[in-house]
């Protein structure tokens, strides 16, 4: 994992002071190699309208509840499709912008397309999403790769039904030339769940690891300098998710490659 110089840790320290100063009790947290575990982003391309789904939610909220990995912080991204929304039964976590995401990476790994359950270790690799063994596998690996450093503070928001963050990335490592380095803010939600009256899981009660609400993106990263991106963001949240339960992650990602170069996440409801 990459590591800030000293210098550059306590310039970003005072920065962050003076938010602080600004926007009263905060909170932060950041990809810091001192925990011993390394940041790393599991996405799970799901719906409650698949049969085959359920054994992949399961695994990704075991990743996630119980980060069984020693060496990687899971954070977890279960991202609702809607294309199976005409079977019988309509996800109602489900989105376009969810599908166009998985299309991406569909047109990135040149597979034949987008398909369910599919989970995605940190842009790197592909595989069907109830493969524990090969989930296990990929995490180790993409934890023992460099990562730049996240610095994610939540201010006293300005607004009823917001959050207001302040995010600052540090110098990327193996960025690809030529690429752009986009930064990404989810905003999840966990203990969700539905009970499905139609469909192939008709029947059923579903349960759900961190189900992604919203993704902006918020900026773009630069390739050169100590601190590639520094900026705040306001995120918007509906009146009828729990704020108990809501995370907000950030994370680095190569547009072309698809390549997730850091991350790191903080309660946004609290």
């Amino acid at each position: 994992m990459k590591h800030f110089f000293a210098v550059s840790l306590l310039v970003l320290t005072s920065l962050l002071g003076l938010g602080i100063a600004k926007g009263g009790a905060s909170r932060e947290a950041v990809a810091a190699p001192q925990t011993g575990r390394a940041p790393v982003i599991v996405e799970l391309f799901t719906s409650e309208g698949c049969s085959s789904c359920p054994p992949a939610d399961a695994l990704l909220k075991k990743l996630e509840e119980q980060q069984p990995i020693g060496k990687a912080e899971v954070i977890a991204l279960e991202e609702h499709v809607d294309y199976w929304n005409n079977g019988g039964w309509s996800d109602p976590f489900s989105s376009v912008e969810m599908t166009y995401r998985q299309e991406q990476y569909a047109a990135s790994f040149r597979t034949n397309g987008p398909y369910t359950p599919q989970m995605i270790v940190d842009g790197h690799a592909e595989f069907v999403g109830s493969n524990s063994r090969q989930a296990q596998q990929e995490i180790e690996e993409a934890a023992g790769r460099d990562k730049a450093e996240i610095l994610l503070t939540a201010n006293s928001p300005a607004a009823e039904r917001s959050e207001q963050f302040n995010v600052r990335v540090g110098k990327l490592g193996g960025a690809t030339a030529g690429d752009t380095a986009e930064v990404w803010m989810a905003i999840t939600e966990t203990r969700l769940q539905s009970s499905v009256t139609g469909g192939e899981n008709s029947g059923e009660n579903l349960r759900h690891a961190a189900v992604v609400r919203r993704l902006h993106k918020i900026g773009e990263a630069k390739t050169a300098g100590e601190f590639s991106f520094a900026g705040d963001f306001t995120a918007k949240l509906d009146s009828n998710w729990k704020r108990e339960n809501l995370r907000a992650v950030v994370f680095v990602q190569e547009k072309k490659s698809r390549r997730i170069l850091g991350a790191t996440s903080i309660d946004a409801g609290r």
